[in-house]
């Protein structure tokens, strides 16, 4: 293995340190911003190589020792070694790069950072599990680092307590299980009252294999689900009497029910505080009409209703939109929250609900990775959109949308700040305020 020493100017938007020699980047896991560090390649390209760090020769002040013993081999964080609120500061400046060296723009005004709790933060997961007989038995947890192999871990920092001990409890379990070889998968999906794990299975279980997940179940306060093949197959198994999933917005006093398989925040009390800047940033009145899209289950439209403006929410998965209009009717919604199913990546859709939904004076996007790309392009202050607050788990995408909106639609960046929805890892969530020019 060749080692080579180098210092680290920068961190990249994967979590990497970013190091210069002879004009080449090395990009370096588990390395820091202004450290030197010796490092190993072990992917070399023309350009670049990737490393990792083999010896710390002089460590930053934001340097703290990891506090998961899995740390390294786990793949699920990348960050613990980075003091916490250094890691914030780092994803701001990811934000503020992305807006500039993509977007060429730069807000009127940085919004303070949104962040929680740095730990046990985390009420969803998907867990891998494998029987890997030359290290002992059932794994169960996070894909190791670099691989596609499943981290030999017994627990898990960033997970609710109760959940992290289950998952020694889950290897025993699946390892007694005649279908053990045929459960790939096991997804928590943690609400107010209850926790569930749904258990990916590729062949029925049998007698005895329902006996042990019933006492399971019991033991460990928990409700199982089934899943024998796409998300929509997944019902309920024991015990059948267990509360629903819901979270709460209390400023809202909203309750958004879900299905565990359901696409939802992982990060239930960061959550509550964005929402909470979308609408103060959004400040939907009375007369306002507005559009939400990409709504999901309906995490912002039903407290903008609640703020008493019209709102309209457009999704792309029809389970979604029908949880959605449940949602609506069960918080007493749903004469100011409506619903419909439509692809916002599909340019003839976004014109026809553009056209459908008339005059709309303020609009939510809160897009997956890939950004909103086809709406930014039929959205226009001229056309009478005031206000947009765009939600974004990518700052590439939104610098792109920003600079489209800002070059062509005729608006203004007026704010933008990042949102620490999983910290220790290299996600970075941000939110923008666009006001018409």
């Amino acid at each position: 293995m060749s080692v080579m020493t180098t210092h680290v100017e920068s961190l990249d938007r994967e979590a990497r340190g970013v190091a210069k020699v002879q004009g080449k980047a090395i990009f370096i896991d588990g390395a820091l911003p202004g450290e030197d560090v010796d490092c190993a390649s072990y992917r070399r390209k023309e350009s670049y190589e990737l490393a990792e760090v083999v010896a710390v020769r002089s460590s930053s002040p934001c340097r703290v020792a990891p506090r998961c013993q899995w740390y390294g081999h786990c793949g699920g964080c990348s960050l613990q070694h980075m003091e916490f609120r250094a890691q914030v500061a780092a994803k701001q400046r990811i934000l503020e790069d992305a807006l500039w060296h993509i977007g060429r723009l730069r807000p009127e005004s940085m919004l303070s950072p949104i962040y929680g709790a740095a730990w046990q933060y985390r009420h969803r997961a998907r867990l891998s599990v494998r029987l890997v007989r030359k290290k002992g038995g059932v794994l169960v947890g996070f894909h190791e680092r670099r691989s596609s192999f499943v981290a030999d871990m017994k627990s898990c920092e960033v997970m609710p307590q109760a959940v992290s001990l289950l998952i020694d409890e889950l290897r025993t379990l699946v390892g007694r299980l005649s279908i053990c070889e045929r459960l790939p998968q096991v997804e928590v999906a943690v609400g107010r009252q209850v926790t569930v794990l749904v258990l990916r299975v590729l062949q029925p279980p049998g007698e005895q294999d329902e006996a042990l997940l019933r006492r399971f179940a019991e033991q460990a306060g928990v409700q199982l689900w089934l899943q024998p093949k796409g998300p929509e197959t997944a019902m309920p198994f024991w015990p059948l009497d267990a509360p629903g999933l819901d979270y709460a917005l209390p400023e809202f006093d909203v309750l958004i029910e879900f299905r565990p398989t359901d696409f939802t925040q992982v990060n239930h009390a960061v959550n509550r505080v964005l929402v909470g800047r979308a609408l103060a940033l959004l400040a939907p009145e009375p007369s306002d009409k507005v559009l939400d899209l990409f709504c999901g289950l309906g995490n912002f439209t039903l407290p903008i209703g609640r703020r008493g403006a019209n709102v309209h929410g457009m999704e792309g998965s029809p389970e979604l939109v029908t949880r959605a209009r449940l949602n609506a009717v069960r918080n007493g919604l749903e004469s100011r929250c409506t619903f419909d199913l439509a692809n916002l990546f599909d340019p003839e859709v976004i014109e026809r609900v553009i056209a459908d939904a008339g005059p709309v004076a303020k609009v939510l996007i809160d897009p997956p990775r890939e950004g909103a790309i086809e709406v930014v392009k039929r959205l226009s202050a001229e056309a009478g959109v005031r206000r947009i607050v765009y939600v974004s788990c990518d700052p590439g995408s939104l610098a792109r949308d920003a600079a489209l909106l800002v070059q062509t639609r005729g608006f203004r960046l007026v704010a933008a700040g990042v949102v620490n929805m999983f910290p220790h890892t290299s996600h970075v969530e941000s939110i923008a305020q666009f006001e018409a020019a």
